[in-house]
Parts: C-alpha cells; structure tokens; sequence
C-alpha cells in the first residue's frame, strides 16, 4: 500500500512515497504507566561509576581545548615554531614535571581581579606567565601553553632569562610572546639596578648581589663586567665589557682602565659568572684580578672586588683574602 506525505520547504510541497506503518487495533489501549516505571536508578552506588565519570570528565576537557585550538590556529598563541602546549608536555616527558597535567582552564578576569585585589604574590608561576601570554594570544584559554612552557625549561624564571632563540624554538611561542619576556626581564633588571644604585655601592652589598644574581646567575656564557663608583662610590654605570665561552671571557687590562678615565671614575668593581654554576674562583680569575688592580693603581683608580657570580651563590674575592 502507498500514501503520500506532504510537508511544507520553502513554499513548496514534495510528495514522499513510503510504506504505511500498520496501525493499532482501537481495542488496543495504550499500556498504563506508573512512576515505579520511570524511576531514575542510583547511578552512583554502581560499580566503577566514579572512576567513568572522572574519565568522562578529562575527555570532554581535553575535547573542550582540541577546540580552544583550532579556533585560535594549529600553532597556539602565535605563529611560533609547529606545535603547541601538548607537543612541549610530550617532548619535556612525563616524569617530575612541575604540571603533570595542562588542561584548559583559564579564566582572564578572574586572574585580573586576583592579581589587583590580592597582589602578584597570589599568583602562581604558571599564572603571571599566563597573564604574560595574554599579550601574545587576545583570546583563549593561555594556560595549557603556560605550564608547557615551565615543563620545558623548568621554572617561570628560567624561562624569562632563557635564550631568545630557544623561547622561539618553543612550539606556540612566536615574537609577541618572547618579546613580553624580555620585557618583563628588562624591567626587573632595571628596577634591581635603580635599588642597588640609590646608595654607595659599599653600604648597599646586599641589594647589589640581588641585581648580580638576576643579571648573570643564568647566562648560558660567560660575561664580564664592570661596575663604575666615583669618589662616593655611587653607581656611574655598569657595563658588559666581554662575552666569551661556557668557560673563558678575554679580559684586557687596558680597556678596562681606559673605559673607566672616560666615565671619569674613582673605583671599580669587576664581576663575571660561572655558566657552571660553581662560582669558586680559578688561577686564572686571580691572575687576572691582580693585573686589572695593578693597571688602575697606576692612574689612581681602585679596585675594590671582584666578584664570581654562580646558580644563587657569589663569592667575592676581596673576602676570600685573594685580592
């Protein structure tokens, strides 16, 4: 048997042929229904339900950022190098990672209003990066790409001082990104010198080995500088006279006094890191403190220290009795 069924698209009908169900007899009535028969069970006293919910959960987060990727494009925050947060978190591995999990859970104002109400020390590492990454991607969710990038290089402040070209070898960081890095480090270096230098360097030690250690604690060579005092022993300036290797920087003697007759300075103090980590001086450093304090003796110039940065330690050789 064939019918027609009509239905109505755009101001017009179509005819569909199908096959006509078998109706009821009228003498069926419908069966009666009772509450018993649409009771809810106890889903939660089943077996195993727990542990399926939580699954379910971290699937449909993990679905939930799959699609926070692709409306923001295949390379995260920017046009970085292939990839993203879950290829750093892959590439770091998974043991000892400070965030074994980078799910997506940002929330922008949340974190603004946290940070204005309670202060920067409310924050996490992988939140002030986080909030430093706005400036990088307008939108979405910037947390997963945050923790990967502290997975990669280990901590916040690892990755602010790192490389430059390594932050751009990082998947989903592009130039907006490592450029507010540098930023952000450019600023605290500087306002670590404004503290160091608003008094004589001498009566100031601490803070002075506070903005050393943010300056060269982590340089991946080895740096030479020198820190210029006039006759107070203020701060006249404090340059990089020398990069070199992971292990030597040149050092010449007469530059270094000739630098510091045209900044017209009274004193000098010579400080370089140890990319090692170790700051404990060598023959070398010692042989060459002794002829850098020679050539300025000659022209009325004192050294008053040098100074061996290493990982959060610093050793003055003044101190040591080397000097």
């Amino acid at each position: 048997m064939f019918f027609f069924r009509w239905s109505w698209r755009g101001g017009r009908t179509k005819k569909r042929r199908g096959v006509e169900a078998p109706a009821l007899p009228p003498s069926s009535p419908a069966p009666a229904s009772s509450p018993a028969d649409f009771a809810v069970p106890d889903f939660a006293s089943l077996p195993g339900f727990a542990e399926a919910a939580h699954h379910a959960a971290e699937i449909i987060g993990t679905e939930a950022g799959a699609d926070e990727e692709r409306k923001e494009g295949p390379r995260g925050a920017e046009g970085g190098a292939g990839g993203g947060p879950r290829e750093i978190h892959r590439a770091a591995g998974e043991g000892a990672l400070p965030f074994p999990s980078i799910g997506p859970h940002g929330h922008r104002r949340r974190l603004r209003e946290k940070l204005l109400t309670r202060g920067a020390d409310a924050l996490a590492d992988y939140e002030l990066l986080e909030m430093l990454l706005f400036f990088a991607q307008p939108r979405g969710d910037t947390k997963p790409l945050a923790k990967a990038v502290i997975n990669r290089f280990g901590s916040f402040a690892a990755v602010l001082t790192a490389p430059t070209h390594e932050l751009f070898a990082t998947p989903g960081l592009g130039e907006h990104a490592v450029a507010a890095f540098r930023l952000v480090q450019g600023a605290a270096l500087r306002l670590a010198r404004a503290e160091a230098a608003a008094r004589p360097v001498l009566n100031n030690w601490e803070r002075l080995m506070d903005y050393l250690n943010a300056a060269l604690a982590r340089e991946k060579v080895e740096q030479f500088r020198i820190l210029f005092l006039d006759n107070r022993n203020q701060l006249i300036a404090d340059e990089v006279q020398g990069r070199g290797t992971v292990n030597h920087t040149p050092v010449y003697p007469r530059e270094v006094v000739k630098r510091a007759l045209e900044l017209h300075a009274t004193a000098l103090i010579l400080v370089h890191n140890h990319p090692s980590g170790d700051p404990t001086p060598s023959r070398e450093d010692v042989e060459m403190t002794a002829e850098v304090k020679e050539a300025a003796r000659l022209l009325g110039i004192v050294v008053h220290d040098h100074v061996i940065v290493g990982h959060g330690r610093w050793v003055s050789l003044r101190r040591e009795g080397l000097m």
